[in-house]
């Protein structure tokens, strides 16, 4: 086990200080996760978060239900302050409203009542939806303005004498417009996502696959240079030879995803969902591609096969896979297709995980699909690299 330990050491260590490969193993990678957020990230309808501090009340309930009918508005109501600034600083929600508690009681008595806007500083969306929560807070104050001067002046009660302001301030004529959507949106299971949560888990998979697949150059070297040659003329079976590539192998594709899922939950606050879960299929799409990369490396004879050739093969299955755009906008035919790749999988796995909640148990059949991937890969390339060693 020390040997194969060694070497695979050796192989992740000598991967991780080529300079290419650290532009495309540490930078590239969370530059695209930008990238994809940035596209696939806005969502059609504003969402604001709202959080009423207190009990709330009558005034407190209908400033949100003023928020809630607006046109392309949706509403998500938070139980805590804390709660809320998290989803906008993920950009699960556009800007987010929090409602000081005695809003009631300050408006009912004469006082005013300050009501907080929560916005990313460089969202331009964000700003829109700030003037939006501006415009619905002012067009609330009107009537309950009027029902003060009601209350001071007749003496009438402050309850019936804002009915009395809301049915004269609705009487107001206007310019009304509506509209329908035909069908259902492709996107309903991303209402709840981040602004990066869709690309992250995408990258992490397109790029574990695609630089696992690079370091197979070093194992051809390995063949060339005949260095595998002279681990056999020592105490070293062919099995723990191939056991170490494959550790070598996987270690590139754990650091790399370890890294994409640690980055971007530090830097964009991406929701990985169930902690068991994700390293389950961090794991298993590691030993895919670790896979993958040894029947790379034991085919092709040259690195520039596997260099061409090799992450060629790669960026089409993460393109059919689902990697380069949701496999939600895929036409039947390519989701079919899609199924044909470990990419799906893995993806698929961790959309369950992060749009629906789930847990390790319910990534269970994904998680069986990416063990028979891992394991096809490896009998195809143990098979193949003993008789290209042995020869």
């Amino acid at each position: 086990m020390r040997k194969v330990w060694a070497i695979g050491r050796a192989n992740t260590v000598r991967f991780l200080r080529q300079r290419t490969n650290i532009f495309f193993t540490f930078v590239f990678p969370i530059f695209l996760v930008l990238l994809m957020g940035m596209i696939f990230g806005s969502q059609s309808e504003a969402r604001i978060g709202v959080h009423v501090a207190g009990s709330g009340g009558l005034l407190a309930s209908g400033l949100v239900e003023a928020l809630d009918e607006l046109d392309q508005v949706v509403v998500v109501s938070y139980d805590s302050e804390a709660a809320m600034t998290e989803a906008v600083e993920r950009g699960a929600v556009t800007a987010g409203v929090l409602v000081p508690e005695g809003y009631d009681s300050a408006l009912m008595g004469g006082g005013s009542a300050g009501v907080g806007i929560l916005t990313r500083s460089t969202d331009q969306n964000g700003m829109l939806a700030r003037e939006t929560v501006r415009d619905v807070v002012a067009r609330q104050g009107i009537p309950i303005r009027a029902a003060r001067f009601a209350v001071e002046e007749g003496g009438v009660s402050f309850s019936q004498a804002l009915a009395v302001a809301r049915v004269v301030a609705g009487q107001e004529t206007g310019i009304t417009v509506s509209y329908s959507r035909a069908g259902e949106s492709a996107f309903e299971d991303f209402e709840n996502l981040g602004t990066f949560d869709v690309g992250a888990p995408a990258m992490l998979v397109l790029f574990m696959f695609l630089n696992t697949l690079a370091a197979a150059a070093d194992l051809i070297l390995t063949r060339k240079l005949g260095v595998a040659r002279r681990m056999l003329s020592t105490p070293t079976s062919t099995g723990l030879i191939v056991r170490g590539e494959v550790a070598g192998r996987f270690g590139v594709a754990l650091v790399q995803g370890v890294y994409i899922m640690v980055g971007t939950l530090l830097l964009f606050r991406v929701n990985w969902g169930d902690p068991l879960g994700a390293v389950a299929i961090l794991v298993l799409f590691a030993l895919v591609g670790s896979g993958a990369a040894m029947l790379s490396g034991a085919l092709f004879r040259n690195e520039q096969q596997a260099g061409g050739i090799g992450v060629l093969l790669g960026l089409g299955l993460a393109a059919i896979g689902g990697c380069m755009a949701p496999i939600e906008v895929f036409p039947p035919a390519m989701k079919t297709a899609a199924l044909f790749t470990p990419h799906a999988w893995a993806i698929d796995a961790f959309s369950e995980l992060i749009r629906r909640d789930g847990g390790l148990v319910d990534i269970l059949p994904q998680l069986g699909v990416l063990a028979a991937f891992a394991a096809f890969f490896m009998m195809l390339a143990t098979w193949r690299l003993r008789r290209v060693l042995t020869r």
